[in-house]
């Protein structure tokens, strides 16, 4: 490819070749035509009478004899060793006596993959995969993460003066990740029995429910809790199919893995902690920052949230709770609303809430203009308002009839238009 101040391009060679050979140019008029020496003229000239115009492009600039290249026995002895002892260049270089620069090349001609993209246990390239569609497949594993005694552990005061011998027992990390879009659930439990795990995928099968993702599959490795019936009662209950790794293959279940490993790093061991407990309390923001704003690798730098449909449960049709009466005809124009009942508990960013309906009477909310009969419903997650249409001169109307966004401020609430 010519570079960018090249005269002549693959299309200008051709028009320089053809005037001189079809048109009969000149060379020296052809070059100060096209601005280039007469040499190069004659050069495109003569190619094109041979290769015509196949011959325009750049040709290689490999030698055709290399009297210097490493012998092929050589060669056949680097690929050997590569793939027996699984050696970089420079300790095949030191074995063989040889440059590690030329070793590298030959390791690069002959297109053998680099050791950090070979499976350790086989020598084999890493097979990676990715189900097309959230809750395809989901990764489950547990993850022993032993307590830290009160006051720190030899993390904080060193081996030496920490407390020595002292029994604090282990959490158990039973985490949940979707193969596709990366988003984790997780739990930190007493235990890894059979009840507990079954426990854990009830609530981690709704997780991902009110996040929009049906489960198809799960995959687990060939632990105790996840070969008991209890473990296959829960999943067939849901109609969801088991799937299990082969044994010692943990590579199998790469992405939950990958995930105990992140976790350690960015949360477990990311600082000093004085309790056990300090560091739980850590880890619900520590894991909405993984599912909202942590960049992952395999999703071009984008949180697992890009990829799920429903996380925050924008798209979620509301569920109603009647707790007032119908608003009278008499209530038409500028009221005052008041909150007609109260949020449910736990109800906060990225789950699903009860929307409670709002009747038409003194109150501290704020200002609305209602047209006709009208319910005013609060969402508590995003804090929007849709208006409900049901005139009371019309009994048996639909509850839902029509649905109208309003504007959420801190002062007074008005109708979108």
């Amino acid at each position: 490819m010519p570079h960018r101040n090249a005269p002549l391009t693959e299309t200008g060679r051709l028009r320089l070749a053809r005037c001189v050979v079809e048109d009969g140019w000149p060379l020296r008029r052809a070059a100060e035509r096209f601005q280039v020496s007469p040499t190069t003229a004659k050069r495109w000239a003569d190619r094109y009478r041979t290769l015509g115009e196949n011959g325009m492009s750049d040709l290689s600039s490999r030698p055709h004899r290399s009297p210097r290249r490493l012998p092929a026995r050589t060669e056949r002895r680097i690929v050997k060793v590569r793939v027996l002892r699984r050696w970089g260049p420079a300790r095949i270089a030191y074995l063989l006596r040889l440059n590690p620069a030329t070793v590298h090349r030959v390791l690069v001609r002959y297109r053998l993959a680099r050791l950090a993209h070979l499976d350790r246990a086989t020598a084999r390239p890493v097979r990676r995969y990715e189900r097309a569609a959230p809750g395809e497949l989901v990764h489950v594993d547990t993850k022993k993460l032993g307590n830290i005694p009160h006051g720190g552990g030899h993390r904080v005061h060193g081996r030496a003066a920490g407390p020595s011998h002292t029994r604090v027992g282990y959490s158990y990390l039973h985490n949940a990740v979707d193969d596709h879009s990366r988003l984790a659930y997780s739990e930190i439990l007493a235990d890894e029995r059979k009840e507990t795990a079954a426990a854990f995928w009830a609530r981690a099968n709704a997780f991902f429910a009110r996040a929009g993702i049906t489960v198809q599959r799960v995959m687990t490795d060939n632990g105790a809790c996840y070969k008991s019936h209890a473990w296959r009662d829960a999943l067939a209950a849901e109609g969801i199919t088991h799937k299990r790794t082969r044994p010692y293959r943990p590579q199998t279940n790469g992405k939950v893995e990958r995930f105990n490993r992140t976790l350690l790093d960015e949360w477990a061991y990311a600082r000093h902690y004085r309790s056990k407990q300090e560091r739980r309390d850590a880890f619900p923001a520590w894991l909405h920052t993984y599912n909202h704003h942590r960049g992952h690798t395999a999703l071009a730098g984008k949180p697992p949230a890009s990829r799920v449909p429903n996380l925050t449960g924008q798209n979620t049709r509301p569920q109603v709770v009647d707790d007032g009466p119908p608003v009278p005809p008499a209530c038409v124009g500028t009221v005052q609303v008041d909150h007609g009942g109260t949020c449910p508990a736990g109800v906060g960013h990225g789950q699903r809430g009860v929307l409670h309906r709002h009747h038409a009477t003194p109150g501290q909310v704020g200002r609305v203009r209602v047209r006709h009969a009208t319910r005013v419903v609060l969402d508590p997650r995003s804090r929007s308002r849709v208006k409900d249409t049901r005139c009371s001169s019309t009994p048996g109307s639909p509850p839902w009839r029509r649905r109208t966004p309003w504007s959420f401020r801190a002062g007074s609430h008005r109708a979108a238009r």
